[in-house]
């Protein structure tokens, strides 16, 4: 049925309207967190909280930066989540790449169904028997323990989606480097990889958003302030007796900037890593 300009006009107004409203939604826990990091501390505990800010105030940023270990919580996550997005990435470019060429192999088979049912065990089933694996290796107030803990969980994921980009490359290009005398080693890395840079690009930012916001680990695994990430540091803020949540806020908005920025950067990217391996042919 053929619609007129003007039901185009209005389904178009009303098409806006709703991911208007879906998009309010979504970003509402970021911006009443961005509104309270901007208050006072007497408008915070306000017993009829509004999003209009009286008396403007940056003293809570000032606070979080100057006066507590924001700063080396903030590096801590940094080195931990760029080496475990490495670590995975490495690890996760050749298991997709043998998952995707020698997936007729029995043991290949049975690696990937492994790496399939591990994702099905939640992560607080193995907080003790990893705790103790870290104790045993004197790994606890170690960067070592969550740097191993994230990397074997991002593993199996970031194996699948690489796998899925592979799949939709054509392996008559591999055909034409084995011919021309390029070896296995350097068809992935003269090969693949150049091609696939828009999933590789989207695999590491998932690998690192993952680990720049995982809590369990890092609280239960490490106890000493110079090695505590950013997520169990944000918890300091909350006392005994009364929780600092001007300081919360304003520590949680510094703490989503960097995936903010990272993903504005690589939007492009990653939309073409995610949407990729969807299609074949």
């Amino acid at each position: 049925m053929l619609m007129s300009k003007k039901q185009k006009f209005w389904l178009q107004v009303l098409t806006y309207g709703v991911l208007v409203i879906l998009a309010t939604y979504c970003l509402f826990p970021f911006l009443w967190m961005a509104d309270t990091a901007l208050k006072p501390i007497q408008e915070v505990r306000t017993s009829h909280p509004t999003f209009m800010i009286n008396n403007l105030t940056f003293g809570n940023f000032s606070r979080v930066l100057l006066e507590s270990k924001f700063v080396t919580f903030f590096g801590n996550s940094m080195y931990v989540a760029s080496t475990t997005t490495i670590l995975s990435l490495i690890i996760s470019i050749f298991a997709g790449y043998a998952l995707s060429r020698f997936s007729s192999y029995r043991g290949v088979k049975a690696v990937s169904i492994t790496m399939l049912l591990s994702q099905m065990v939640p992560g607080v089933l193995l907080l003790i028997p990893l705790y103790l694996l870290m104790k045993n290796y004197h790994l606890l107030d170690t960067y070592y323990s969550m740097i191993l803990a994230y990397t074997t969980f991002m593993v199996p994921l970031c194996t699948f989606m690489l796998k899925g980009y592979i799949d939709s490359i054509p392996y008559e290009m591999e055909e034409s480097a084995e011919i021309d005398g390029c070896s296995r080693v350097g068809i992935l890395f003269r090969i693949i990889l150049p091609v696939s840079i828009p999933s590789l690009i989207a695999t590491a930012l998932f690998a690192f958003v993952n680990a720049w916001n995982e809590f369990m680990f890092g609280f239960v695994f490490i106890n000493d302030e110079a090695h505590r990430t950013l997520t169990p540091g944000i918890t300091l803020f909350k006392g005994l007796y009364m929780t600092d949540w001007g300081s919360i806020m304003a520590a949680s908005v510094l703490s989503v900037l960097p995936v903010v920025i990272l993903f504005v950067f690589m939007q492009r990217f990653l939309i073409d890593g995610m949407t990729a391996g969807a299609v074949k042919g």
